[in-house]
């Protein structure tokens, strides 16, 4: 039976729902990461361009490329960079990359490991595409740890018996599991770190309004009922942390991140 899809087909709103948790935790990465300037970027699975971005504000690449299967995302990524910056972005798949071997000095994955179908081999296409001494990265939402940056949401559902759409490979989001996917792909030198991120709303209301954007939700919010979605929303605010003297609301997430060495 296939699963059903999640789609990223609005970059822009994407970026709304993401875009501050995104940020986040790729600085805590690329700190950790502490890749030197000059190298040439594989950014698999790149969506709209955030960490992108953040490659070509903070780690003076030569070169970026981003790949990623939405359209959608794609087309929002080639607005996002100003004219000149050394980026260039394709519609494709993390388990067929489309360049020559040893083609980059590092290759990075940015939450998005576990939407492959086949995490194995777009880890052996990462290590393909990277030269001898070359860096491979990834990081991920803890999913089966409740790391996911709206996680109460996806609860508050389940706990009114709601199904939502599983990405189809979430276990690779365990630290356990990427080890295990970089080790068995040769990589040496293989590390591993927890990162914790918080992001603060204006007020719980703010909070709501783009929780209810999420792909994973949008769909079956909108067959709600008033009546339903009133009980969603109440029940969420008692999952959530209080709000504080300024009315504004403040949630964590946690996100899984390894690097490695392709073997010189």
């Amino acid at each position: 039976m296939n699963r059903p899809q999640i789609r990223f087909d609005d970059g822009a709103s994407y970026e709304t729902y993401m875009g501050v948790w995104s940020q986040s935790v790729g600085d805590a990465f690329l700190h950790w990461l502490a890749p030197a300037p000059g190298w040439r970027w594989a950014d698999v699975g790149c969506g709209n361009a955030a960490f992108t971005e953040m490659l070509v504000q903070r780690c003076a690449p030569a070169e970026v490329q981003g790949i990623d299967p939405a359209e959608a995302q794609i087309e929002f990524a080639r607005t996002r960079l100003p004219a000149g910056a050394p980026a260039a972005f394709h519609v494709g798949d993390a388990q067929a990359l489309p360049w020559v071997d040893a083609r980059f000095d590092a290759a990075v994955m940015a939450l998005v490991i576990f939407f492959v179908p086949d995490p194995p081999k777009a880890v052996a296409e990462m290590v393909r595409v990277t030269r001898p001494g070359g860096s491979v990265s990834a990081y991920a939402w803890d999913v089966l740890g409740g790391g996911l940056p709206y996680a109460a949401m996806m609860d508050e559902l389940k706990a009114m018996g709601i199904a939502l759409p599983a990405a189809p490979s979430e276990a690779a989001s365990r630290l356990e599991t990427m080890r295990s996917l970089w080790q068995d792909a040769g990589l040496v030198d293989v590390e591993t770190r927890t990162i914790e991120v918080q992001r603060s709303f204006e007020n719980f209301e703010r909070y709501w309004e783009i929780a209810q954007t999420g792909p994973r939700v949008v769909a079956r919010l909108a067959q709600m009922g008033e009546d339903e979605r009133a009980r969603l929303r109440d029940g969420l605010r008692r999952r959530l942390p209080a709000v504080d003297a300024q009315g504004r609301l403040t949630y964590g997430a946690s996100a899984n991140a390894i690097k490695g060495r392709v073997p010189s």
